[in-house]
């Protein structure tokens, strides 16, 4: 029983960073709302190069200016697990 309630000793967190389903139906809308756009394509290649381009400009956004979580926050989980 105790196990289960590990997860209540660490610091409150974002629930919009922690509940990953907004952040993948955003990313799918998104990457829907880009291939839209374009209509047809040519080839699969086409919609797999545009696609990993905006995934690739997806991730450097997050890991440069908007931290899934911040250092702070995963220093204060490390001192609690220590």
């Amino acid at each position: 029983m105790e196990n289960s309630l590990t997860y209540c000793d660490f610091p409150s967190l974002d629930a919009r960073k922690v509940s990953s389903n907004n952040i993948l139906e955003r990313l799918n809308k998104e990457i829907r709302r880009r291939t839209r756009v374009v209509g047809i394509f040519p080839n699969p290649e086409s919609y797999i190069r545009l696609v990993s381009i905006y995934l690739m400009e997806y991730s450097e956004d997050w890991s440069v200016g908007r931290a899934y979580l911040s250092q702070q926050s995963i220093s204060e989980i490390e001192v609690l697990a220590a």
